[in-house]
């Protein structure tokens, strides 16, 4: 019996995801035997040799915790917020004319010095939460916003001739319109998050997180584990990406 559609569509696309990681693995080995020095650029074997040892400390697990758990919270209370900010201005000129342009300001700001004037308000282990929440906030906003102001017109006005209450209105009209620009927001904002929690944790250097251990690996020229780190921040980026999307969209999960 032949695979189905769907399931011949998963494995080429699975074998052709293997096929590109496994060409960009072969560049940087010869790459790395080109350069022929570790301590400039450290092989895929020894990386991952590398990362083994790391999987099996109980610290490697409780950094990865710490930053999780942080930069996870940020990215949150972002969802949370640009969301409720984006219904007020979409519901109140006043608020839109005070939120949009702060917003802007903050979209706008370049996360270093964002990251080093937030060091004199706050405590450095918990750096990253606010510097996570404050770069994907906007993007939340944005995308909330702009997915109320396209919600169908048509809709809305046969809604308020058969008097439907507004948590029906959100339900049917607001929540479809906003959904796909939402998603696009999620899976873009969930990104720039880790990268700019872990870009706190450089500068901050709270005790047990991520950047401290990238920090510390650049600081003594310890290559193999400056990648190893990295791959470690790729990963679970793309891990909580697809449980946040798997989450998000119930027609995944069928």
């Amino acid at each position: 019996m032949r695979k189905s559609g769907p399931s011949r569509n998963y494995g080429e696309r699975l074998c052709r995801m293997l096929f590109a990681l496994a060409f960009w693995i072969l560049i940087w080995e010869l790459v790395s035997v080109w350069v022929g020095q570790e301590i400039l650029l450290a092989s895929p074997v020894a990386v991952f040799r590398t990362l083994f040892v790391l999987i099996q400390s109980l610290d490697f697990w409780r950094t990865i915790l710490f930053s999780s758990l942080r930069i996870v919270t940020g990215f949150v209370l972002a969802l949370i917020v640009g969301t409720l900010l984006a219904a007020l201005s979409y519901r109140f000129r006043l608020a839109e004319d005070l939120i949009s342009p702060l917003m802007k300001t903050i979209k706008a700001m370049p996360v270093a010095s964002f990251i080093i004037l937030a060091l004199v308000w706050i405590r450095s282990e918990n750096l990253s939460v606010l510097i996570s929440f404050m770069m994907v906030v906007p993007m939340i906003y944005s995308s909330v916003s702009q997915g109320l102001v396209v919600a169908d017109e048509k809709l809305l006005q046969m809604a308020r001739v058969f008097h439907v209450s507004p948590l029906q209105k959100v339900i049917a009209i607001y929540i479809p319109s906003v959904k796909p620009f939402f998603l696009t927001a999620v899976t873009v904002g969930l990104g720039f998050c880790w990268k700019a929690g872990i870009a706190a944790e450089v500068i901050g250097i709270p005790t047990g997180s991520i950047g401290t251990k990238l920090y510390e690996a650049k600081l003594y020229l310890m290559t193999k584990e400056l990648l190893a780190w990295t791959i470690v921040i790729i990963l679970i980026s793309m891990l909580f990406e697809k449980v946040v999307v798997f989450l998000l969209r119930p027609e995944r999960r069928r």
